[in-house]
Protein backbone atom coordinates (compact mmCIF):
# COMPACT_ATOMS: atom_id res chain seq x y z
CA UNK A 1 0.00 0.00 0.00
CA UNK A 2 1.34 3.31 -1.08
CA UNK A 3 1.70 6.48 0.99
CA UNK A 4 -1.37 8.01 -0.43
CA UNK A 5 -3.58 5.04 -0.03
CA UNK A 6 -3.03 4.60 3.73
CA UNK A 7 -3.59 8.41 4.24
CA UNK A 8 -6.70 7.99 2.08
CA UNK A 9 -7.49 4.98 4.70
CA UNK A 10 -6.91 7.31 7.89
CA UNK A 11 -9.05 9.92 6.19
CA UNK A 12 -11.81 7.45 5.93
CA UNK A 13 -11.62 6.16 9.41
CA UNK A 14 -11.74 9.78 10.67
CA UNK A 15 -15.20 10.52 9.60
CA UNK A 16 -16.14 7.44 9.89
CA UNK A 17 -15.56 7.65 13.69
CA UNK A 18 -16.80 11.51 13.64
CA UNK A 19 -20.22 10.08 11.85
CA UNK A 20 -20.51 7.67 14.48
CA UNK A 21 -19.48 10.53 17.19
CA UNK A 22 -22.29 12.33 15.75
CA UNK A 23 -25.07 9.29 15.74
CA UNK A 24 -23.80 8.78 19.26
CA UNK A 25 -24.42 12.49 20.01
CA UNK A 26 -21.25 11.87 21.85
CA UNK A 27 -19.90 16.19 21.32
CA UNK A 28 -16.53 15.35 22.83
CA UNK A 29 -15.70 12.64 20.64
CA UNK A 30 -17.10 14.85 17.50
CA UNK A 31 -15.22 17.35 18.43
CA UNK A 32 -12.11 15.25 18.79
CA UNK A 33 -11.67 14.59 14.92
CA UNK A 34 -10.83 18.24 14.41
CA UNK A 35 -7.93 20.28 14.31
CA UNK A 36 -7.64 22.71 17.71
CA UNK A 37 -8.57 25.63 15.34
CA UNK A 38 -11.02 23.48 13.20
CA UNK A 39 -13.89 24.89 11.46
CA UNK A 40 -17.53 23.70 11.50
CA UNK A 41 -20.12 25.49 8.80
CA UNK A 42 -23.26 23.81 9.76
CA UNK A 43 -26.63 24.69 7.60
CA UNK A 44 -28.79 27.19 8.66
CA UNK A 45 -26.83 27.78 12.38
CA UNK A 46 -23.75 29.82 13.12
CA UNK A 47 -20.40 28.79 11.94
CA UNK A 48 -18.08 27.37 15.11
CA UNK A 49 -14.78 27.75 15.07
CA UNK A 50 -12.21 26.20 18.03
CA UNK A 51 -12.52 23.85 20.56
CA UNK A 52 -15.07 24.98 22.96
CA UNK A 53 -17.15 26.88 19.78
CA UNK A 54 -17.12 23.15 18.17
CA UNK A 55 -18.38 21.64 21.54
CA UNK A 56 -21.06 24.61 22.25
CA UNK A 57 -22.28 24.19 18.62
CA UNK A 58 -22.64 20.24 18.91
CA UNK A 59 -24.03 20.25 22.77
CA UNK A 60 -26.31 22.32 20.69
CA UNK A 61 -27.46 20.26 18.17
CA UNK A 62 -27.29 17.58 20.00
CA UNK A 63 -30.03 18.90 22.79
CA UNK A 64 -32.65 19.33 19.72
CA UNK A 65 -31.95 16.51 17.26
CA UNK A 66 -30.73 12.56 17.25
CA UNK A 67 -28.86 12.16 13.84
CA UNK A 68 -28.18 8.83 12.61
CA UNK A 69 -25.88 9.42 10.01
CA UNK A 70 -23.27 7.58 7.83
CA UNK A 71 -20.92 9.15 5.37
CA UNK A 72 -20.77 7.89 1.93
CA UNK A 73 -17.42 9.24 0.99
CA UNK A 74 -17.35 9.82 -2.99
CA UNK A 75 -13.99 11.46 -3.19
CA UNK A 76 -10.56 11.54 -1.38
CA UNK A 77 -8.15 14.05 -2.36
CA UNK A 78 -4.51 14.29 -0.77
CA UNK A 79 -1.95 16.59 -1.17
CA UNK A 80 0.95 16.65 1.00
CA UNK A 81 -0.26 17.64 4.61
CA UNK A 82 -3.44 18.63 3.44
CA UNK A 83 -6.74 17.13 1.90
CA UNK A 84 -10.08 17.24 1.20
CA UNK A 85 -13.09 14.79 1.14
CA UNK A 86 -16.67 14.59 -0.56
CA UNK A 87 -19.36 12.87 0.87
CA UNK A 88 -23.19 12.47 0.89
CA UNK A 89 -25.21 11.32 3.51
CA UNK A 90 -29.14 9.86 3.52
CA UNK A 91 -29.56 10.08 7.32
CA UNK A 92 -32.41 10.25 9.71
CA UNK A 93 -32.72 12.97 12.23
CA UNK A 94 -35.49 12.88 15.01
CA UNK A 95 -36.24 15.88 16.84
CA UNK A 96 -36.31 15.44 20.32
CA UNK A 97 -39.61 17.59 20.99
CA UNK A 98 -42.06 16.46 19.46
CA UNK A 99 -40.22 13.41 18.18
CA UNK A 100 -40.54 13.82 14.22
CA UNK A 101 -38.57 11.84 12.24
CA UNK A 102 -37.36 13.52 9.02
CA UNK A 103 -35.12 12.16 6.34
CA UNK A 104 -32.28 14.46 5.21
CA UNK A 105 -30.15 14.29 2.18
CA UNK A 106 -26.92 16.03 2.85
CA UNK A 107 -23.28 16.73 0.71
CA UNK A 108 -20.61 17.22 2.81
CA UNK A 109 -17.49 18.81 2.53
CA UNK A 110 -14.26 18.05 4.74
CA UNK A 111 -11.04 19.86 4.70
CA UNK A 112 -8.51 18.32 6.66
CA UNK A 113 -4.47 18.48 7.87
CA UNK A 114 -1.98 16.93 9.39
CA UNK A 115 -1.61 17.78 12.93
CA UNK A 116 1.43 16.29 14.53
CA UNK A 117 0.76 13.51 11.99
CA UNK A 118 -2.66 12.39 12.12
CA UNK A 119 -5.18 13.88 9.85
CA UNK A 120 -8.09 15.91 11.69
CA UNK A 121 -10.82 18.08 10.32
CA UNK A 122 -10.20 21.45 9.45
CA UNK A 123 -12.99 22.52 7.87
CA UNK A 124 -16.40 20.41 7.64
CA UNK A 125 -19.01 22.24 5.61
CA UNK A 126 -22.61 20.96 4.07
CA UNK A 127 -25.55 21.53 2.61
CA UNK A 128 -29.65 19.99 1.71
CA UNK A 129 -29.67 19.27 -2.74
CA UNK A 130 -33.33 18.87 -2.17
CA UNK A 131 -36.12 19.60 0.94
CA UNK A 132 -36.75 18.03 4.11
CA UNK A 133 -39.96 15.74 3.66
CA UNK A 134 -41.63 14.44 7.31
CA UNK A 135 -41.55 10.48 7.84
CA UNK A 136 -44.21 11.12 10.57
CA UNK A 137 -44.13 11.44 14.65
Amino acid sequence: MNEHSIDKQHLRDLLSANGAALSASNAEGAVAAYAPDGVFCPYNLPSASGTEELLASNRQIFDTIKLDIDFDVREVVVSSDLAYAITASNRQVTALEPGVKVAEENREVFICKRVDGAWKIACYMFNKPAALQTLGA
